[in-house]
Parts: structure tokens; C-alpha cells; sequence
């Protein structure tokens, strides 16, 4: 009797060796999720945010055109029917890749542009789309057929750096309101070594350096205002405190560990045999 009672102690403590293995595994786990409380966070920022703003030493694409080619000719810089034009797209693309061709503007020190026939034409301040209504409302001046005008920022960079598993900088195509989500899928997403509730976005404002940080497991970063990014921004993502743990210890403590663990249980059901 008594050898069956010890070994239902001996069973009791595995299964709650077991039960404080899983239930710390589960606990990782869920320090891996983004947006946990995603079902509970009013989502407001989406609907206040028109697009990107245009900037000083921002490099843009504009192509104008239409049935009266003839016409809408002179209105294109330096432009030519052979010259491509890329689809922007949001991918991987590294900043010493090739850029977008074909007629280009910089936004100047004023914070304009000088666009063919039109003049100078204030850029900074402006989104794409509010750029583009000015453009063809001025071209309504000289052209009576309906035009289109193509607008793309052509240098948006961004930086990524730390816990993720492709830090880098990059150019985000094609996207008129680039997000932090945006940047950490261009670099691979975050390591699990990277610290979720910690993210730092590091901004320039008018020369001015400020910083936001964003918790991604709570769904409420989406509403704040480092959510979208502009240009320059940069991203960093802290390591954890595993991550931290694992500098300091032997990189094989973690077989030690186990090979100790087995061992142990190895002793306790042979004991507990022996008792028989």
C-alpha cells in the first residue's frame, strides 16, 4: 500500500512539472501575439489620416497625359514616350536599388516645385492627391480635354533596425499612408527575441528629433500618431529580456537543463521501482 501511495506522489509531482512547462510555454506564446485586444480598441486614426504630407527634398514622379498628346506633351519634363514607368509596389526593395524613371521633381528649399509652363507650384505641406487636384485644375487653364495626372513619391525611406530579422533601410513604393506594420513586414518582421510592448519610432520635425513608442500588443497603437510613418523616420525594436538572458548564460545551459531534468525523473522512477 505504502509503494503505491509513493508512487502516486511520484506521478503527482511529474504531471505538475508538466502543467508549470506548459502553462510557462503558453505564456511565451502570448507575449508573441500583436493586437491583443484587438475586438476592444475603437479604431480611429484611419479615418483622420488623408495621406503622407509632402516635405522638403522629397522626390517626386509626375506624369501627365491624356487623348491630346500633342498638347499634354510640354506639360511632362523632359519626357519621352520610351521613358518607363515602374509600378510602385510595397516589398522588399533596398534603397540602392534603381529608382523609379521617368520626368521627376524635387520639392526645393522653398517648398516647391518648378513644373513645366505652370511655374512654381508649392509642394510642402500638401498631400499627393491635394497636389494633384492643383495640378489639374491650373492645367484646366490650357487644356480643355479631360487629363490624368500621375503622382508618385519616389524617395519615401524608411530604417529598421534591432530585434528583426532583416534590418536595413528601405524605399516604400506605391503607398500613399505607409504604417509601422508596413516597415516591420518590409524587414522581416520582428525576431522573437524583439520586445513588442516597446517599439521606438524616432521622427524629424522641423530639425527638431522626437520619438514615439508604440506597444504592438495593444491594439490601441494604431491610433497613435507615430502609427503612420514619414519620411526618414527610423524604427527600433529593443531585444527582450530573453534575449538578454541568453547573452549572459552558456549557450548550451538550455541542454544542461534538460539533460539534468531527464536525469532527475530517470532517479525518481527507479526509486521508485526499488520501493516495490
Amino acid at each position: 500500500m505504502k509503494k503505491i501511495i509513493y508512487m502516486r506522489k511520484n506521478i503527482s509531482w511529474l504531471i505538475l512539472v508538466l502543467l508549470i512547462t506548459v502553462s510557462c510555454k503558453t505564456k511565451q506564446e502570448s507575449e508573441l501575439n500583436y493586437m491583443q485586444n484587438i475586438e476592444e480598441v475603437a479604431i480611429e486614426n484611419v479615418a483622420n489620416v488623408s495621406g503622407t504630407k509632402l516635405q522638403i527634398g522629397d522626390q517626386l514622379m509626375i506624369l501627365v497625359s491624356g487623348r491630346d498628346t500633342a498638347i499634354l506633351n510640354p506639360f511632362n519634363q523632359n519626357y519621352s514616350s520610351s521613358d518607363p514607368i515602374r509600378n510602385g509596389t510595397l516589398g522588399n526593395v533596398p534603397v540602392q536599388n534603381p529608382r523609379i524613371t521617368g520626368p521627376t521633381y524635387f520639392v526645393g528649399s522653398q517648398g516647391e516645385i518648378d513644373f513645366p509652363i505652370l511655374g512654381k507650384l508649392q509642394a510642402e505641406g500638401k498631400t499627393i492627391d491635394e497636389l494633384r487636384d492643383d495640378i489639374k485644375e491650373r492645367l484646366r487653364r490650357y487644356v480643355k480635354t479631360p487629363t490624368s495626372v500621375n503622382i508618385r513619391l519616389t524617395n519615401f525611406e524608411i530604417s529598421v533596425f534591432g530585434e528583426v530579422n532583416r534590418p536595413n533601410k528601405y524605399r516604400v513604393e506605391g503607398v500613399k499612408k505607409p504604417t509601422v506594420l508596413d516597415a516591420l513586414a518590409l524587414a522581416g518582421d520582428l525576431t522573437m527575441y524583439g520586445k513588442r510592448d516597446n517599439v521606438l519610432v524616432i521622427r524629424n520635425e522641423n530639425g527638431n528629433v522626437v520619438k514615439g513608442r508604440l506597444n504592438l500588443k495593444d491594439a490601441n497603437f494604431i491610433n497613435s500618431p507615430y502609427y503612420y510613418l514619414k519620411q526618414g523616420d527610423a524604427v527600433v525594436v529593443y531585444a527582450n529580456e530573453n534575449k538578454h538572458i541568453k547573452a549572459r548564460t552558456n549557450p548550451n545551459t538550455g541542454i544542461y537543463i534538460s539533460i539534468v531534468s531527464v536525469s532527475l525523473t530517470a532517479i525518481s522512477l527507479a526509486f521508485a521501482l526499488l520501493r516495490k
